[in-house]
């Protein structure tokens, strides 16, 4: 039985090709292995950040490529067809991180009610919750268009609420309004759904390109939506927080002038500990690293703590998404490379979102 396989070149993420890789049939799996077909996962933005951090944050263990090439990790959903684990029978569905390929092997490993881990040895060096599996078969929250909600939001929203609480538990920093670059990003609505439901007290500014501002202005919750050739116009005389998730230096740059010491807060949203920007008015942009939130509430809050307020917020948040996405399903090698090439591109326009399998 063989797999195919979506890779691409490491060093220029413009080449990929397709390969196939030889599989277990279920009488040579390992002992608690299992096949996985893998037929529905979710690709934006976030999994070519992966790829372009693919070396430093170690992504590129996770799923075995031939030489100088990737597998992109992707959110999705598989069907269990063998299994040598006696917990986990052939037709379970789990949701975890997969690679864009038709059919992974899992090493079964801590296998609760809820959820089991892969122990296989080339992906124990990254962070674990890329290694987790929840056993979703019938849970109504991973089914259908509730299911691909899970698949392209779940991780970016963990962002977004794992800011929401950083800026909560410091006060906002003493600012009583909050701007959000990138506001038609799926991370920044997320952030913005959350302070405009959670904090009716803070004002929340989405900044973004023209031609994106009708799209973040129909989302409901911006108070105030600026493109960028425009910042310079916000009044400078009130205390501002400043959530950065474009990453653009000069737009960084103008903003702090803009502001002066009115800059209370300016976070820069990176999955890694990067340089600091050069000396500007204000405060002093910082590294917000989601990880570093996690360990601090999960000793704080204790076990399950971060999962039920998540699950709460996340309750709050699916019920937006039949109004502000349109999900577009493809299935097959030339559809996933051609959402791949456009994602990379930046062609995707926000308010879609894709769910792709490989299966023929």
């Amino acid at each position: 039985m063989k797999s195919t396989d979506f890779v691409v070149a490491r060093n220029d993420l413009q080449q990929c090709k397709f390969v196939e890789t030889i599989l277990p049939d279920a009488a040579t799996l390992p002992e608690d292995a299992l096949l996985v077909k893998i037929d529905r996962f979710a690709f934006t933005a976030n999994n070519i950040t992966y790829a372009v951090l693919g070396d430093q944050l170690k992504y590129w263990q996770l799923f075995p490529a031939p030489e100088n090439f990737g597998n992109i990790p992707v959110w999705g959903f598989g069907e269990v067809i063998a299994s040598k684990h006696p917990g986990i029978a052939i037709g379970e569905r789990l949701f975890g991180y997969f690679p864009m390929a038709t059919h992974l092997v899992i090493e079964a490993a801590d296998v609760g009610k809820r959820g089991l881990r892969d122990a296989a040895a080339h992906r124990q060096s990254v962070a674990p919750v890329y290694n987790g599996y929840a056993r979703v078969s019938g849970d109504p929250a991973f089914e259908g268009r509730q299911g691909d909600y899970q698949a392209l939001l779940r991780p970016l929203f963990m962002l977004s609420f794992l800011v929401e609480d950083h800026l909560n538990e410091n006060e906002f920093y003493g600012a009583r309004q909050v701007m959000l670059s990138s506001a038609s990003s799926k991370t920044a609505f997320g952030l913005a759904h959350l302070l405009h439901t959670l904090h009716k007290d803070i004002r929340v500014i989405g900044l973004t390109s023209a031609a994106n501002a009708d799209f973040v202005r129909s989302l409901g919750c911006y108070d105030e939506v600026v493109s960028y050739d425009r910042v310079t116009s916000l009044p400078s005389d009130q205390p501002v927080a400043f959530v950065d998730m474009a990453g653009n230096s000069e737009l960084r740059a103008t903003l702090h002038r803009h502001f002066g010491d009115q800059m209370k807060y300016s976070g820069r949203i990176g999955l890694t500990h990067r340089s600091s920007s050069p000396e500007l008015p204000g405060a002093k942009p910082a590294w917000f690293f989601a990880p570093d939130q996690i360990r601090k509430r999960a000793k704080e809050w204790g076990p399950g703590g971060i999962d039920t307020r998540f699950g709460a917020a996340w309750q709050g948040f699916a019920p937006m998404l039949d109004r502000w996405l349109t999900v577009i399903e493809s299935r097959g090698e030339g559809p996933v490379m051609q959402v791949y090439q456009d994602t990379l591109a930046g062609r995707v326009p926000p308010e879609q979102g894709h769910i792709l399998t490989l299966l023929p």
